[in-house]
């Protein structure tokens, strides 16, 4: 079971390396995922890469099988993207391909900016690159402090995916992983996303960028990404219809489909 080491704790991750022997590199995809969610939603996604690309996926800090901080840790962005780098790292990537869902894109936005030589190309799907238009979370501290985590969970997952979108097994998982978030790891890493403000320096990212944003998300409206969109050097969007903010969850197969043609098409 692989751990990166960093000062304040480990973090779980792992690698699926199936990359088909005809492919002289294996190319690394890093998927980064956000608050209440957990390296498995990446699943579904993975059939329509493995065969070019080596897969990367860690629980990010505060969850899962990562160390788990405690009330007053001082949660940073720039400490969430040195996370990354530190999974990247630990799992002998040089220079990497970064999918981020939610928050999760925030920071492989902040990488892309921080280390543009590490980062080959960035997708972003549900996040944005600033936190003060992200609608509907001002109440999440009474909700948690009311009735705890899993009741959380399960308003979140009204907000994730539409009724029926997700047959029982899966809806389940998700529904029990996420209720599995302290209230102080959702809280303190949701300030850090609401103090985030990244669009100032868009126009500095120097990688090619994939977004990725459902119609219909109760916290990041699509002009939010549609504004990203246009402030970016070198993007393109994709718009999911019928979709919520658990998009990467609900149209796991569909995301992967796209990715896989961004990745392929940059003219190797």
């Amino acid at each position: 079971m692989p751990f990166a080491h960093t000062p304040t704790g480990e973090l779980h991750f792992d690698v699926i390396d199936a990359v088909a022997p005809w492919y002289e590199t294996a190319e690394t995809i890093v998927f980064q995922h956000g608050i209440g969610a957990h390296s498995g939603i990446w699943s579904e996604w993975l059939p329509a890469l493995v065969d070019r690309y080596r897969i990367v996926r860690f629980d990010m800090r505060g969850s899962g099988r990562s160390v788990i901080p405690p009330t007053d840790f001082p949660w940073t962005l720039d400490l969430l993207t040195d996370d990354l780098l530190a999974v990247a790292d630990a799992a002998g990537a040089g220079r990497l391909h970064v999918v981020g869902e939610s928050m999760g894109g925030t920071i492989a936005l902040n990488l892309a900016l921080r280390n543009p030589t590490r980062v080959a190309t960035l997708t972003i799907t549900n996040g944005a690159d600033v936190g003060s238009p992200i609608q509907r979370v001002q109440a999440w501290a009474e909700q948690l402090d009311a009735n705890g985590s899993t009741a959380w969970s399960d308003q979140m997952m009204a907000d994730r995916f539409h009724p029926g979108v997700l047959e029982g097994d899966k809806r389940e998982w998700y529904a029990r992983q996420q209720a599995t978030w302290t209230r102080d790891t959702i809280l303190n890493a949701l300030g850090v996303l609401r103090d985030t403000n990244l669009r100032p320096r868009l126009a500095e990212v120097q990688c090619p960028v994939q977004l990725m944003h459902g119609d219909a998300s109760p916290f990041i409206p699509v002009n939010v990404m549609a504004d990203m969109h246009l402030a970016l050097p070198d993007s393109r969007l994709q718009i999911f219809a019928h979709a919520r903010h658990g998009l990467p969850f609900s149209h796991a197969r569909e995301c992967a489909a796209v990715l896989r043609g961004f990745l392929d098409g940059r003219g190797r």
